[in-house]
């Protein structure tokens, strides 16, 4: 098990490069599940949960080459299906949430699918109804054996339906709309998700022969067809990663420039930032923070304090609220942080507090931030990240303390940023990272 030793106080300056996105990563690549054709997709990160997805698909029958710098092709036409009963499947495909996604496609293509409760980060519930309510809709049959904790579904004649989903899951909209792509007549989902990863997935489909419209709406229609084939696709950079680095240059008083940002796919999130006080300016596809020695919260209109809330697209990401959060630390003024979404995500936040910051956790969803405006430095502790989003928090903050901190279990941090160590130390930072013993 590997640790980040921290030495906090560094000034970061210069360039760096956001990974390819994470999240689309674990939704575009079992896309190669519907078709026998070759399909090629770049910019794949190189962190755990997207090479363990991989590696799943690999051992499922799928040929994986890796073709060039974060490039890989994939051809699915030789499926072992039988795979997905396996002891070996339930025990790799449990470990891993995404693996989730490949249940669409398969139920589609093969008629039937297997599934592993999945696993994940530990913040919170995090419940998979809606995935299987869709394939349910779609003329599915759908069962969950509690003794073994597996789902089974299974349909070959799915038929397109209308359906209005209980909630705008993101990895459950992209699961149903893979399924019907395949699937006799129209489907309609309303209240789908939209993020630009969904519409990425869209987009990647359409290109693969599907017939899907109201993309980037929370109302979609997809038209079956018969079969698709193979495409070439590219994913966007990661929009979490650079919400990150912008929370981590404000904190550390640090000047970057964020590469290649794909600007129109950021959303909200530069606006947040700069309601917590953060500058930022867009250079042509660059994202540029200037060093800042202070910054101040903003307030309401009505001079009420600010609250910072997650919301499904086009509102703030979830995934992002701990870095809105640790941001806030150094601020000048208070902020609500409303975690709507997951009950135990802002449970790192006792690490913070013996750092020295003003925090009050209100409940599992709520905590307000008073800032320190400088006034105090944060100071360096031992801690462990709990999960991939509140590691990197910890990380921010660790960067921006007195001293060498410690981070245990930063596996946690390796699921979703790639060699993030390396990166940042290449502008500054000083981040050793050490085996346990």
């Amino acid at each position: 098990m590997a640790i980040f030793e921290v030495q906090g106080g560094r000034k970061l300056k210069g360039d760096i490069h956001p990974q390819g996105a994470k999240n689309e990563a674990l939704q575009v690549i079992c896309t190669v599940l519907l078709t026998s054709e070759k399909v090629t997709i770049s910019n794949i990160p190189n962190i755990v949960d997207v090479m363990k997805l991989i590696e799943l698909l690999a051992e499922l029958g799928v040929k994986v080459e890796k073709t060039g710098h974060e490039q890989y092709t994939f051809q699915a036409d030789n499926v072992n299906v039988d795979y997905l009963v396996s002891p070996e499947f339930k025990k790799k495909g449990g470990s891993l949430r995404g693996s989730m996604m490949i249940v669409g496609p398969m139920l589609t293509r093969f008629g039937k699918a297997y599934m592993a409760k999945p696993g994940g980060d530990k913040i919170g519930r995090r419940r998979v109804d809606t995935h299987f309510m869709g394939f349910e809709a779609l003329g599915a049959k759908f069962t969950y054996h509690e003794e073994k904790e597996t789902f089974e579904v299974e349909g070959k004649n799915l038929k397109g339906a209308y359906m209005l989903l209980d909630e705008a899951s993101v990895t459950g909209t992209a699961n149903i709309v893979m399924a019907a792509t395949l699937a006799e007549g129209v489907t309609t989902i309303y209240n789908a998700a939209c993020e630009p990863y969904l519409q990425q997935l869209c987009k990647m489909l359409n290109r693969m022969g599907a017939k899907v419209s109201g993309i980037g709406s929370n109302l979609l229609s997809i038209e079956g067809v018969k079969s698709l084939h193979g495409t070439e696709h590219r994913l966007l950079p990661d929009m979490i990663e650079i919400g990150s680095f912008i929370g981590m240059a404000a904190m550390t008083q640090s000047e970057i420039t964020i590469k290649n940002v794909s600007y129109e796919n950021l959303g909200i999130i530069p606006t947040i930032f700069g309601r917590l006080g953060v500058q930022t300016e867009r250079r042509g596809d660059d994202l540029f923070i200037p060093e800042q020695e202070h910054y101040e919260l903003d307030t309401f209109i009505d001079g009420s304090i600010l609250t910072v809330s997650d919301a499904i697209w086009p509102g703030f990401t979830p995934d992002l609220i701990s870095i809105a959060l640790v941001t806030a630390i150094q601020a000048r003024g208070n902020v609500l942080i409303h975690q709507k979404m997951f009950e135990s995500r802002l449970f790192f936040v006792d690490k913070l507090i013996d750092m020295g910051a003003k925090i009050i956790l209100c409940d599992p969803h709520r905590a307000t931030v008073m800032g320190l405006d400088r006034k105090v430095q944060l100071k360096a502790i031992s801690m462990a990240s709990p999960d991939i989003r509140a590691g990197v928090a910890l990380l921010i903050a660790a960067m921006s303390a007195k001293g060498k901190s410690t981070i245990f279990n930063i596996n946690q941090i390796d699921r979703g940023y790639q060699n993030i160590d390396g990166r940042l130390n290449a502008i500054g930072a000083e981040i050793v990272r050490k085996e346990q013993k």
